[in-house]
């Protein structure tokens, strides 16, 4: 994103990371295909390093993976949520970064969760965002993404009362999928799903992609 985006994204989070935090670290608790397929990608990654989760926010995705065996870090542009995240869970690293450039070796990571993360990419940066996620990614390992299906872009001026300039993109799965191959992934699973009843979650229609580096 440009810059002035950018600075927008990170300071919206920034302003909202305590009430984001109060309303969704225990998220998962309600949210059993979530689980299964963090737990899928804890499974499936075993023994190729640490599994980065990108956009991480109050480190929700971190924690889970962290207690479900892997080895999780956390990375995110608001470093008021990476203050919160390594608050709530001080046994696992977070910095602040961005998916655009991480700062992170080729080949370094076994896996990525990159939960609503990639919204925040409008559709000229998301083949550098899988880019980036190819080059940090071990041959054999696995990008985990979910992101609203849609093709709008839900833009918000003020969030729990905070002010806020705020772009969600929505995407359709094939289109994601479609830019992950061409950074040379291998797509191994694509679901939808509708929003849980009675969630905290945005009432969307919600995707996932799982695709794998070629070893």
């Amino acid at each position: 994103m440009d810059p002035e985006k950018r600075d927008a994204t990170q300071a919206g989070y920034d302003a909202v990371a305590e009430e984001y935090a109060t309303r969704f670290f225990d998220e998962l608790a309600a949210k059993p295909l979530d689980r299964a397929l963090l737990e899928c990608l804890v499974e499936m990654t075993r023994g190729l390093g640490i599994i980065a989760d990108i956009g991480c926010g109050p480190g929700q995705i971190a924690r889970y993976l962290t207690d479900h065996g892997a080895e999780a870090m956390g990375i995110d542009l608001s470093p008021e949520m990476v203050k919160l995240a390594q608050r709530l869970s001080p046994d696992i690293p977070f910095h602040v970064g961005d998916m655009l450039a991480l700062d992170l070796d080729i080949n370094s990571l076994g896996g990525i969760a990159a939960f609503y993360s990639v919204i925040h990419a409008p559709p000229e940066q998301i083949r550098q965002v899988m880019r980036e996620f190819y080059r940090v990614l071990h041959p054999g390992g696995l990008a985990l993404l979910a992101f609203h299906v849609g093709d709008e872009v839900k833009h918000l001026e003020e969030w729990w009362e905070k002010a806020v300039s705020l772009d969600f993109h929505f995407y359709q799965p094939a289109t994601l999928a479609l830019r992950m191959e061409e950074a040379g992934f291998r797509i191994e699973a694509k679901i939808e799903r509708a929003p849980y009843v009675g969630s905290v979650e945005h009432p969307s229609q919600r995707g996932y992609l799982l695709a794998r580096k070629p070893e």
